[in-house]
């Protein structure tokens, strides 16, 4: 069957728009913090970090949700006290270990822009998270300086962990295009991590703020609706106070004391968060700049602080 000229051009186009109007209802992408991004000269107790994370949209019928989505990621953390020159080896502030997860979650998004996110985690801290490998091979390939004390790292620990995370937005009634502020919970139980934070989240646009279930504050940029031209760009900032009663990466495994090195935990810390967030379509990228406050007791040394580390996100929205 011959079609002509006009009838292909009008199906050209409808195909277009179809293709066009089409939802994003996954993203991928991936998370690195490391303390290099804040300061060349620091290298020290939370040292890097590495995700990566696939979520999509999973199917609602409660009218008070806007969107649930599920998501899936896997990520290494490595931690290392503040020197790890060779004449240093033996002065320590903190534990050598590396912390590798496998994470599946789910986050609920309701009209109200109150958000509710749980995840379940399981991995291992110690040896088999490869932190030693991971750090050793890329100061060799960035050219950093060799780093020595590894032999030192916390022995191995089974992870199992859950965590969950509430906010609720503050002002509801007294809408604003551009500032907003939230308070924000949350809460870790398992084997490596167990404690509590809470603080007050605001944001500064410097163009109309999306709502919280459409923004990527919390990672609600999928959606099964057309977006023809999105734009997101704004300030934030979340000071917070965090209670931890148990941290295994400073502690070592609650089932043996067998790890050479470990430390008695400062549990109230104070932290803060901060940074800018920018969407254009399908594209989001982050940079935040965190701080922790001192998170154990070393009376050896007296050296442990608080810290700083930067962190840089990017996602890529799919059909």
């Amino acid at each position: 069957m011959r079609v002509s000229k006009k009838g292909f051009f009008q199906l050209l186009v409808l195909t277009s728009v179809l293709g066009f109007s089409q939802g994003k209802t996954s993203e991928l992408g991936f998370i690195t913090d490391n303390d290099l991004y804040t300061s060349f000269k620091n290298d020290m107790y939370y040292t890097n970090g590495l995700e990566f994370f696939y979520r999509f949209l999973s199917k609602n019928s409660n009218e008070k949700i806007n969107k649930k989505i599920t998501e899936f990621r896997i990520g290494q953390y490595i931690y290392n006290p503040r020197f790890i020159n060779q004449e240093a080896v033996t002065i320590n502030d903190r534990p050598f270990t590396g912390y590798l997860f496998a994470e599946a979650g789910r986050s609920f998004f309701y009209q109200s822009e109150s958000v509710l996110k749980t995840d379940f985690q399981i991995g291992y801290m110690g040896a088999n998270a490869l932190g030693k490998e991971t750090q050793e091979n890329f100061h060799k390939i960035i050219g950093y300086k060799k780093v020595y004390g590894w032999e030192n790292q916390l022995h191995n620990a089974l992870a199992l962990q859950v965590h969950i995370m509430y906010s609720k937005k503050l002002f509801s009634k007294k809408h604003h295009d551009f500032i907003d502020a939230h308070f924000q919970s949350e809460a870790s139980l398992g084997t490596i991590f167990t404690g509590v934070s809470t603080g007050v989240l605001a944001r500064f646009g410097l163009k109309k703020l999306l709502p919280i279930y459409d923004s990527n504050l919390h990672d609600a940029s999928v959606s099964f609706e057309s977006q023809h031209t999105i734009r997101e760009f704004y300030f934030y900032a979340m000071p917070g106070v965090n209670y931890q009663f148990y941290d295994a990466t400073i502690q070592g495994s609650m089932f043996n004391d067998t790890s050479p090195l470990t430390f008695d935990l400062q549990p109230l810390r104070f932290n803060a968060e901060a940074g800018f967030k920018y969407r254009h379509n399908n594209f989001n990228i982050s940079y935040s700049f965190m701080y922790r406050g001192k998170e154990l007791k070393d009376p050896d040394t007296n050296t442990n602080t608080g810290y700083f580390y930067g962190s840089i996100r990017l996602g890529f929205l799919l059909k």
